[in-house]
């Protein structure tokens, strides 16, 4: 496919002596399209050749003509605006949709490269709290796109599946096993086990060294202590598998806290043998003072590993492994100056390639329409799967008063609802807290999950209704040079850069966002101009872009991690 940002900067190369590369990183788009379709800031140039930028732009404008690409250059203050050709663009997007199908977009620049992406990573023995749906849903969006640019993705649920919150469930297990009907829910009645422990814990301390002793016996490989942590670990994976399968994320690894037990000693060896470690406190740390951080400890002042110890030994596993062109840690926000700790002590020991390729991608809270953490119900944590049912419970409430009749009730509940919680995490930068409101992110109206699922459905509709998709042969491009057409060809034009720029900034929501333009586009498109009309060449013409859009907003949707029906 034609790279217009190519084209201009290879035009502005030949008039002034730069890197044709370097020309095109200059090379934005304007917020307002009759401002052109790119524009150049000629202010980029003022210091080398010591003019004012609207010098430079009206000297460069008298230097190029329009042509086959460009049918017209303006200058606007110190920026050159460019405006390609409406047809050339048309037949560039169509005909590389007709030729890539649903691999339009796709990219290989990843191409013989891993990227690991550590996310979700809840704590077992508990049900899957809301408060990870936030790692789960962003996590499993990267890595989907970046399977689609070419990388090979590596998913890693790094569980957490040690320490002494074992000893208490496995001491309270113990004690009152009988007492609970694990018959409905196992997860559910350990939970309870927990809880009890915990509160119980408080008014006598024996309890505290009870749980300790029992998580000792774990650590010295007891049978009774081995087989009850396998058991919880299994209920629980089979509890968030439902999770992850109505999330539509997977996991190639679920190497947890535990598998580095025996990994951690290396990583201390090598520490002392590089000279790194140093005693403060009665504690082994990294100092980190000229890096403006506390020291990284590694081993606590009572002799134990903590965190920083194991997520090394998990980084020096996952380079042996998977030798990553990126680790990307998906991880709340809480934990920025962890990682710069853990990725600052890599590079001192010598991994310094892999340690600038690491990335901490944090994230806000999950907060109510007041701003309020959602972090509990009744007192009681809040289950991920809860919310999920409820979201699909209220698409279906929704179903029976709108559209009683249609079919697939059940799927299309299920793809809606679902849909709607995961576009409601990833339609704003990571960064903000995600303001959780039903009434809002059900509205099928407005920047949701459902009207991205609507729109679709609506080229589904047309598409149905003529019975057709023509060829592209077919497809004569002067009917489709109206204002809409042109404006959702340019953004169908835009959807590779897109997803490449989300990949870069590892930032979903600029896909989601695209998908809200893309969507709104179309609509307008779909409110001026009947598609199944009495020409044929224009029918012809405003069907296979509906089917363009379809297929993109479809893609776009499926790299979030959403499902799309064929009807609502």
């Amino acid at each position: 496919m034609i790279d217009f940002k190519d084209k201009i900067a290879e035009k502005i190369g030949n008039i002034i002596n730069m890197d044709i590369q370097e020309l095109k990183s200059y090379i934005e788009i304007p917020k307002d399209s009759t401002m052109g379709d790119y524009a150049f800031p000629c202010f980029r140039l003022a210091k080398e050749l010591k003019k004012v930028p609207n010098m430079i732009a009206n000297e460069l404008k008298d230097q190029l003509a329009p042509d086959e690409v460009v049918e017209k250059i303006e200058v606007v203050g110190g920026y050159l605006n460019f405006y390609i050709a409406k047809s050339l663009l048309i037949k560039t997007v169509l005909e590389e949709i007709a030729k890539t199908g649903d691999d339009y977009g796709k990219q290989d620049i990843g191409k013989g490269k891993n990227v690991v992406i550590d996310y979700s990573s809840p704590n077992i023995a508990k049900p899957f709290h809301i408060g990870h749906l936030r790692s789960t849903v962003i996590g499993g969006s990267l890595y989907k796109i970046y399977q689609f640019l070419g990388y090979k993705s590596i998913g890693i649920n790094y569980l957490g599946d040690w320490g002494i919150q074992f000893g208490k469930v496995m001491a309270g297990y113990s004690m009152w096993k009988d007492e609970y009907d694990f018959s409905k829910s196992e997860i559910d009645a350990i939970l309870k086990i927990y809880v009890r422990y915990s509160k119980e814990e408080k008014e006598n301390p024996e309890l505290t060294d009870l749980a300790k002793k029992w998580f000792k016996k774990l650590e010295d490989g007891d049978e009774e202590a081995r087989k009850t942590w396998e058991w919880l670990r299994k209920i629980s994976l089979e509890n968030y598998e439902k999770t992850y399968k109505l999330l539509n994320c997977k996991f190639d690894s679920y190497h947890g806290e535990a598998y580095y037990n025996d990994k951690m000693d290396k990583v201390v060896e090598e520490l002392e043998q590089k000279h790194l470690l140093v005693e403060s406190e009665g504690a082994k740390v990294v100092m980190l003072d000229e890096y403006d951080m506390p020291p990284c400890i590694i081993i606590t002042s009572s002799g134990t590993t903590i965190y920083a110890t194991r997520d090394l030994a998990a980084l020096k596993d996952r380079i042996e492994s998977y030798h990553f062109a990126k680790a990307l840690y998906v991880v709340g926000n809480e934990q920025q100056l962890h990682f710069k700790q853990i990725f600052k002590v890599l590079e001192l020991m010598g991994y310094e390639e892999y340690a600038k390729n690491c990335e901490h991608i944090p994230f806000g809270l999950v907060v109510d329409k007041n701003g309020e953490k959602i972090g509990s119900r009744k007192g009681n944590s809040v289950s991920l799967e809860e919310i999920l049912q409820e979201s699909i419970e209220k698409v279906r409430k929704i179903i029976e008063e709108k559209n009683p009749q249609l079919q697939d009730k059940e799927e299309i509940a299920r793809k809606v609802g679902v849909g709607a919680i995961i576009f409601n995490d990833l339609a704003n930068s990571r960064i903000k807290d995600e303001i959780f409101d039903w009434d809002m992110l059900l509205n099928f109206n407005g920047e949701t999950g459902p009207y991205i699922q609507y729109i679709f459905v609506r080229t589904n509709g047309v598409i149905k209704k003529a019975g057709y998709v023509p060829e592209i042969k077919e497809v004569e491009i002067e009917k489709l040079l109206d204002n809409e057409a042109v404006n959702t060809v340019k953004l169908l034009y835009a959807f590779g850069e897109t997803v490449k720029l989300a990949a870069e900034k590892n930032e979903p929501s600029i896909l989601a966002r695209y998908l809200i333009d893309l969507s709104q586009s179309y609509s307008n498109f779909y409110n001026e101009h009947k598609i199944i009309c009495e020409d044929k060449k224009t029918q012809d013409a405003r069907l296979y872009l509906t089917s363009a859009c379809g297929r993109v907003i479809k893609k776009g949707a499926e790299l979030l991690g959403m499902e799309m029906p064929d009807e609502m």
